[in-house]
């Protein structure tokens, strides 16, 4: 106990955040076998909320170093203002690290303000991390260079630095905090492209897809974006309009009214979706798909149906004017071994001749590069998942980490894969550097 007490704030943090990471492992191991699927995998999820907050202790110290300690030498370390900073500062870090805890216990049709406010923070925290972290990089390549020149870095440029950092990282902060949070507040952009498909039958030339995915309802996103969501794809006049994953964030019992406007769209051929890694975490897929098919919008559980210009079926048909569409469950519930649930390529293609157009559904775009290695010939994988980023500085990390970023990719001479960067945001409300979109696709018929 003595030992512990001599460690600092940081180390304390980072054993905090070790010690939720070993018993999330324990729990996996020792509980899964005994105690209810659903009763497990909500223990699991609120273990993440305390081990994410356990990492966002490390940067909460650094921040309240940054732009509060480091001012307290100065003779306004005393004054009323300096002690109203510190409560906001405070308030502010509380709020942040509340946010993945309103993702268990503030859910319903309309976010909460708390929750809006949880979240912002949360944004907020990410950007002021990083500029910080720069501000610091700078300041400590600044005295390696007047080191090496000789020079002497005064008394005054210290105190200058203690005083400029973290009003700069706090100014900047909130620019881009309010740029962010004014962009995610618009309506997503449509966007309409224009794809030549091979093999596409010519009574289906000009076929209208629309794209939605990363819808993300839960403590921040409601029933009132969802209905402009909906207004908007009706306003598009669609044949098909697929959902690729990430619709919810909690149990389809909470979201039930929220989610209800999905069931005035009106798509010629149908509505469709599919899996994506967030619909796993709410450890609530069937009671999602009973509630989506009462919506009339299709679940494709690693399966596929076959789409004429006048008709959808499932399996076979006698025409052979159709495309198939196909949509397969999200790589992440092979991770998290959701029983009956996983990526299986072959089910879902299981009937699709390479002779007719083959459209994919696949949430993650890793997914669709191993579908891509598997079945080269499909013509076009619709994906979602890495929001573009989302917010300034995660966008280099998502960029880094997926194949296939956002926007139009052309693999092959006859091949396509189309990432959206998500019709909402998940948590967060801002956008930085990305824009929600609605997509619109146009299938032409190639020469």
């Amino acid at each position: 106990m003595a030992l512990f007490r001599q460690l600092s704030l940081g180390s304390k943090a980072a054993l905090a955040a070790v010690t939720v990471f070993v018993s999330m492992i324990l729990s996996r191991s020792c509980l899964a076998e005994s105690l209810e699927l659903r009763a497990w995998r909500w223990l699991f999820r609120l273990q993440l909320a305390f081990f994410v907050n356990s990492l966002m202790l490390i940067g909460s110290v650094y921040i309240w170093r940054s732009i509060v300690s480091n001012l307290c030498p100065f003779p306004s370390g005393e004054s009323t203002c300096f002690q109203l900073w510190k409560l906001f500062v405070m308030l502010f870090l509380g709020l942040a690290h509340s946010s993945f805890f309103t993702m268990l216990f503030l859910v319903a049709e309309e976010p909460y303000f708390l929750s809006l406010a949880a979240y912002s923070c949360l944004g907020a925290y990410i950007i002021m991390l990083f500029f910080l972290c720069i501000l610091s990089g700078m300041e400590q390549a600044y005295q390696l260079l007047a080191w090496r020149s000789g020079r002497v870095v005064g008394s005054l440029d210290k105190t200058r630095k203690l005083v400029l950092r973290p009003v700069l990282a706090v100014a900047v902060t909130a620019l881009l905090s309010v740029v962010g949070l004014l962009n995610a507040a618009q309506p997503p952009a449509v966007k309409t492209v224009e794809l030549p498909i091979h093999q596409l039958p010519a009574s289906m030339n000009n076929l209208k897809i629309v794209l939605l995915s990363d819808i993300h309802l839960g403590p921040t996103v409601g029933r009132t974006k969802m209905e402009m969501f909906v207004k908007m794809v009706n306003a598009l006049g669609p044949d098909i309009t697929v959902i690729v994953g990430d619709l919810s964030d909690s149990e389809a019992s909470v979201l039930r009214t929220a989610v209800a406007p999905l069931g005035q769209l009106h798509s010629r051929l149908g509505t469709y979706f599919v899996t994506g890694n967030h619909e796993y975490y709410t450890s609530d897929v069937s009671n999602w798909f009973a509630l989506l098919e009462s919506l009339n919008v299709r679940p494709l559980h690693n399966e596929n149906v076959k789409i004429s210009a006048t008709h959808s079926q499932h399996g076979g048909g006698e025409e052979k004017d159709w495309v198939c569409l196909a949509g397969v469950d999200d790589i992440e519930a092979d991770i998290l071994h959701y029983t009956g649930h996983g990526m299986d390529l072959a089910k879902a293609l299981g009937g699709c001749s390479p002779d007719h157009t083959t459209i994919l559904l696949a949430h993650q775009p890793l997914a669709a590069k191993r579908a891509l290695q598997e079945r080269p010939h499909i013509n076009l994988i619709l994906s979602g998942h890495t929001h573009a980023g989302q917010i300034f500085p995660l966008n280099v990390a998502v960029y880094l980490l997926n194949p296939f970023f956002a926007g139009l990719y052309r693999v092959a001479q006859e091949t396509f894969v189309y990432v959206s960067p998500g019709t909402a945001y998940y948590g967060i409300p801002m956008r930085l550097g990305s824009r929600a979109e609605i997509t619109e696709l146009i299938l032409q018929r190639a020469p």
